[in-house]
């Protein structure tokens, strides 16, 4: 693959993505003179023995405590191993390897007064696959992900630990060697450069809305599936409705809907029925769904925005190539992310919830007219998907419960200096669950909604329904009686994640 070239202002969401994938990354030449610039800022401050934070001073509470000149190198190592005490479940490699990357594109903008083979060190190691452990727990969102990055900065030294080939623990030295870079001696400011930031939060956020904004247009596929198979009306989805409440992601949504729908032979034998409208859980498709790709749209803003801001403290500022300016603010605070976080699992719950209600309607033999009950072939003898409506109403439930948001939540920490937090970390880790538990949601519906559309043949559902309906049987064969099914549910989720499905509306 072609390198991708970081200066700190053009990052994308799809960028990021790659990189965990193993793209190689560079840092773009013009920024590299910003850098050093910047670079060239902090020495000549070191130099006149001025007092700066966290470059001559400690950090938080310890911030007027003075370090003498010849102390700042020592204050380096002692930042990044007081910092290191995350504890918990470490990040994947994917997580980390974003993590790793925003790092280094918030370095390479030039206000970091770090020296450019920081940011080359951080590239070389996504490039020769070096990838640290990160524990996931320890950070409550400011100043910023302090311990994860503590830990990610480690490696840089050689010290701290690294995944192995096989997934096992290295240690960071060991890695550095066989991956042939040689770690750093940090000079002043370095320490504090790389732990302050929102990386890690933002990482784990990143991968969890590019996953989502797929999860939203395969819930646009499977809902339609599940409309023909309960044999409800199209009419909801009239442009004209939408229209007259033009909201992007409904609009987009609805549109969906009517492509997906467009020739089915179920839609045309009911045309006539006396039916005036559907439940909600279908005729609001549109509203539910479209309201989620718009607080997706909001939160890729808001990532985008981030991964491309300096976001550590202090922040330099070089004026006529010469002069400079180094101030002390708070851009490593993650209320942004944070908000944005809480955001996206609220959004997420609601598409897990609203297809877990469409599954009951598929299910419950009350509300299915027409299809057996819990679509099972000799309902009775066989049970048919009684259980997998249970296993979805259990994740959405849970959602509801991850969906309580961690950015109304502070904790006073360093001595009452940081005394108002974010708990973004904590929004990133609740949203793992959310995406994975929706992802479950949206693979029992796609197989239940397939197993609907059996009992109505020889009638068939549109050509693209068709087109959709083939790749759940591709990886889930009909029901024709009672057997363990959770490993349907997996592989469907996996053909769900590729975007298989999401692709039709392409």
């Amino acid at each position: 693959m072609k390198a991708l070239h970081i200066n700190g202002n053009d990052l994308t969401l799809e960028d990021v993505r790659s990189i965990a994938d193993h793209r190689p990354v560079l840092l773009d030449p013009d920024a590299r003179e910003k850098v050093r610039g910047a670079r060239q800022a902090v020495e000549n401050l070191v130099a006149s023995n001025q007092t700066s934070y966290a470059i001559t001073t400690g950090v938080g509470k310890l911030s007027d405590v003075r370090i003498a000149r010849e102390q700042i190198l020592e204050l380096q190592l002692n930042l990044m191993r007081s910092h290191a005490v995350g504890v918990g479940e470490p990040l994947t490699v994917a997580e980390t390897r974003a993590m790793m990357l925003l790092r280094a594109n918030s370095l390479a903008k030039g206000f970091s007064g770090v020296r450019d083979v920081i940011i080359d060190t951080l590239c070389e190691m996504l490039n020769r696959s070096v990838t640290p452990v990160i524990p996931s727990q320890g950070s409550v969102g400011a100043s910023g992900d302090l311990a994860p990055l503590a830990h990610l900065a480690l490696v840089l030294v050689g010290e701290g630990q690294c995944f192995g080939e096989n997934g096992e623990f290295i240690s960071g030295a060991y890695a550095l060697k066989k991956a042939q870079i040689s770690p750093l001696r940090l000079e002043a400011k370095e320490a504090i450069s790389l732990m302050n930031g929102t990386q890690a939060m933002l990482s784990v956020g990143t991968l969890a809305l590019l996953e989502a904004e797929i999860f939203v247009d395969s819930a646009d596929v499977i809902s339609a599936l599940t409309l023909d198979a309960l044999r409800g009306t199209d009419v909801a989805f009239d442009e004209r409705i939408h229209r007259a409440r033009p909201h992007a992601g409904q609009l987009k949504t609805a549109a969906n809907l009517r492509k997906m729908l467009e020739g089915s032979e179920i839609r045309k034998s009911h045309a006539e029925c006396n039916r005036v409208q559907d439940a909600y859980s279908l005729r609001c498709i549109p509203q539910v769904h479209g309201a989620v790709r718009d607080t997706l749209s909001h939160c890729r803003g808001v990532f985008e925005t981030e991964a491309n801001s300096a976001v550590d403290n202090p922040l330099v500022f070089v004026r006529n190539g010469e002069e400079s300016d180094i101030l002390s603010g708070g851009n490593f605070h993650g209320e942004p992310v944070a908000f944005a976080l809480d955001f996206l699992g609220i959004a997420l719950s609601a598409l897990a919830g609203i297809s877990e209600r469409r599954i009951e309607r598929l299910v419950n033999p009350s509300l299915n007219e027409g299809l057996p009950p819990f679509l099972a072939v000799e309902a009775g003898l066989n049970s048919g998907f009684m259980m997998a409506q249970v296993t979805a109403a259990a994740l959405a439930s849970e959602n509801k419960v991850l969906a309580h948001p961690a950015s109304v939540d502070s904790i006073t920490t360093s001595g009452n200096k940081e005394d108002y937090v974010s708990m973004g970390m904590t929004g990133a880790l609740k949203l793992r669950r959310i995406v994975a538990n929706t992802r479950n949601v949206l693979s029992i519906e796609a197989m239940a909604s397939a197993q609907a559309l059996d009992f109505l043949a020889p009638m068939k559902t549109s050509r693209l329904g068709q087109l959709a309906y083939k790749e759940i049987r591709a990886s889930s064969a009909r029901l024709e009686k009672d057997r363990v099914i959770s490993e349907d549910f997996a592989r469907i989720a996996a053909v769900i994640t590729s975007g298989k499905l999401s692709a039709l509306l392409r």
